[in-house]
């Protein structure tokens, strides 16, 4: 069909007659309808936006507290794997960015700190881990047998025997991992092989 025969088409049509009766109705059926949607609208009114909204607030308060505390006890292996300091990756890491020069990664009450060598002069070993309490602060260390480090306020070498055990050595104080020596008075060591998964 082109243009020319659906404009005749068109022309050729009628407008639908209305009933005189229908149009006089049309309004009046309008009115009643509405009239009869406003009873339910008004009892729909009645409904508070502001108490719903405050119970899906309480909802999702309780639904986050319920799965923020639904979390098993951790164990005190699970604390020390979340540990930065026994980290390996980043312990491989650091080293891999400063060969022969890293003596110590350093957390203390100021952070996390990096104790590099001047000289790439530090011989490749096991990472050691060192944690030091003296009362009041903690301080804990990855280094290496053989450096010497500023710690709890005092110069510490840190050596490892061939048996895999750790001496610490201070200005007043002895320590072993494997055998009971003198600590000092206030000071808490603890300290352990990292093994070569660090390496």
């Amino acid at each position: 069909m082109n243009q020319p025969e659906l404009d005749s088409i068109l022309k050729k049509a009628r407008l639908p007659e209305i009933p005189g009766e229908s149009l006089e109705m049309f309004p009046r059926r309008i009115v009643g309808r509405l009239k009869r949607n406003d009873v339910p609208n008004h009892a729909a009114r009645k409904f508070s936006p502001q108490l719903a909204w405050a119970f899906g607030l309480m909802a999702c308060i309780v639904i986050a507290f319920a799965i923020g505390h639904w979390r098993k006890p951790m164990e005190p292996a699970a604390i020390a794997a979340n540990d930065s300091l026994m980290n390996t990756k980043l312990i491989r890491e650091t080293l891999a960015l400063f060969p022969n020069r890293v003596r110590a990664i350093v957390q203390d009450e100021r952070g996390l700190n990096l104790v590099l060598s001047e000289n790439d002069d530090v011989p490749a070993s096991t990472p050691l881990y060192v944690r030091i309490c003296d009362g009041k602060n903690c301080s804990e260390l990855v280094t290496f047998s053989g450096q010497e480090i500023q710690i709890a306020g005092q110069k510490v070498t840190v050596l490892s025997d061939a048996r895999g055990g750790i001496i610490l050595t201070g200005n007043q104080f002895v320590w072993s991992s494997t055998e009971r020596t003198y600590a000092g008075n206030h000071l808490k060591i603890e300290a352990k092989n990292l093994g070569t998964a660090a390496m």
